[in-house]
């Protein structure tokens, strides 16, 4: 039998953010509300929410599924990573990140969540997301507290996490690692993924960037039913 699939959305996401995916596969399937705003709270309601499920995770939600899963290997089913990395290996880089997200989430923490938002939707690894996808997405992201948003992002940036490369020579769990096409810097760590990794393998969605779950859902969902149904023996 197919896993349950738990989905964990990335930051300042809601957990709806995954119903575009969801809503086309099989049940059972479950969208992670997330009440915890730190690395390990979410550590821990992933561990209570997933034990024997597919974990799947996008962006932060990612790099934090897959360390849940480094961390209790067998308390899973397998892991599916969406525009995540396994870490920043390059110590200065690492340095120099962790720096500019804390800047980033003191002032996160001081500002109206409508500045937050508005500056948020204008990265540049959101750039190829068409204004009507973007729109979509904006009441998740008003909904969500800064005071929240400051302390997740201090605890589970990609600057203040250590990399884990090395960690996944260990990792017994079946990975697929998925990446937009457009989404360069992640199509290499999803590559790097699956190189590394045991049990994993890497499938790049055409036609999208750092979102594909939200600008090419039907392809995604396929994409993870076909791995879950291998999953069941």
């Amino acid at each position: 039998m197919a896993p349950p699939v738990l989905f964990i959305p990335g930051f300042m996401q809601p957990a709806e953010a995954w119903a575009p995916v969801a809503e086309r596969l099989a049940p059972p399937t479950v969208l992670l509300d997330h009440r915890e705003h730190t690395f390990e709270g979410r550590l821990r309601e992933i561990a209570a929410a997933g034990e024997g499920a597919l974990l799947v995770g996008y962006s932060l939600g990612g790099r934090v599924a897959l360390r849940a899963a480094l961390r209790d290997q067998a308390r899973y089913a397998g892991l599916v990573t969406v525009g995540a990395t396994a870490g920043i290996e390059d110590p200065p880089q690492r340095s120099a990140r962790a720096e500019a997200d804390d800047r980033l989430a003191s002032w996160i923490e001081a500002a109206p969540i409508d500045d937050v938002v508005a500056v948020w939707e204008r990265q540049p690894l959101f750039a190829d997301q068409a204004e009507a996808l973007v729109e979509r997405q904006r009441p998740g992201r008003l909904a969500q507290d800064p005071v929240e948003l400051a302390s997740l992002l201090r605890s589970a940036g990609q600057g203040v996490l250590e990399p884990v490369w090395h960690q996944l020579l260990t990792l017994d769990l079946p990975v697929l690692a998925l990446a937009g096409s457009r989404d360069e810097g992640y199509t290499r760590a999803a590559q790097k993924i699956a190189d590394t990794a045991p049990r994993a393998s890497a499938q790049i969605v055409e036609d999208a960037g750092h979102a594909p779950q939200l600008q090419q859902p039907g392809r995604v969902a396929t994409l993870v039913e076909e791995f879950r149904s291998n999953l069941g023996g």
